[in-house]
């Protein structure tokens, strides 16, 4: 599970985006970006975050440490800005903290990462759909010379269809995806070559582990998913069929 930590401090907001992130200082002395529930994309932009974030680990990714942060409404009170305010009045509970990495720089190609890692990121964002990682947004630090993945809410687009169109493993599987637009394509070689290599790595464990790191309160029920049980089982079911098909893999012939 991720660690449980309380906002102690609401420090300046993020101008950048719609969801209007915000650095927060906590009960354990850390710096956070937070990601708030009561942004417009809601709860599920919080789940993707935190799924993908784990894939990323799972098969040597660096992204920052993630933990669940409780806002009290005592720190929306005093916040001055009206808009932060409502945002902050809205969070009130469980939000998602990514740890602040003080002097990092965002990417602009100057230092790129090993071809290596650059395949593992372009792998993991076709293997999740998420197609925000192009020069327009890169989504990608830099501090101490490595290069971190951020920002994954685009990614798992599927649940942002539930309740109205139930999930489909069969769909999602199938989905192909254009890497000819992101960032690290030219530094990435051959992705389709990495593909078994990378899909031995998430292990039914480890997908089960990085399901279990999302708080039940977050999987938000449908008509046909009744409560966080079936709402993971839903998930676990069309990451499996993603990680059994071949449909996704850019340069790789479906199977």
């Amino acid at each position: 599970m991720l660690p449980q930590v309380t906002a102690t401090r609401y420090v300046t907001p993020l101008k950048e985006g719609g969801s209007l992130p915000g650095i927060v200082e906590a009960s354990d002395e850390g710096t956070y970006v937070m990601k708030f529930r009561g942004a417009g994309q809601g709860l599920k932009v919080l789940v993707a975050e935190v799924l993908v974030g784990a894939l990323a680990r799972a098969i040597g990714v660096p992204v920052p440490d993630l933990a669940v942060i409780t806002l009290d409404e005592r720190i929306a009170k005093y916040e001055a800005d009206e808009e932060v305010q409502d945002l902050l009045s809205a969070s009130v509970g469980t939000n998602l903290g990514v740890d602040f990495l003080p002097g990092s720089l965002g990417y602009d190609g100057s230092q790129p990462p090993s071809a290596d890692l650059a395949e593992r990121i372009v792998w993991l964002d076709a293997l999740t759909a998420n197609v925000d990682r192009t020069w327009s947004n890169p989504n990608l630090l830099v501090w101490h010379g490595r290069t971190y993945a951020i920002d994954h809410g685009a990614a798992l687009y599927f649940h942002h269809s539930w309740p109205s169109r139930p999930p489909s493993a069969e769909r999602f599987a199938a989905q192909p995806f254009d890497a000819s637009r992101h960032v690290l394509r030219d530094v990435a070689g051959d992705i389709s070559a990495r593909h078994d290599e990378l899909r031995d790595l998430l292990t039914g464990a480890r997908v089960t582990s990085a399901l279990a790191d999302v708080p039940d309160e977050w999987l938000e029920p449908t008509d046909e998913l009744p409560d966080a049980t079936a709402v993971r089982t839903a998930y676990r079911a069309l990451l499996d069929a993603r990680l059994d098909s071949t449909s996704w893999v850019p340069g790789r012939a479906a199977a």
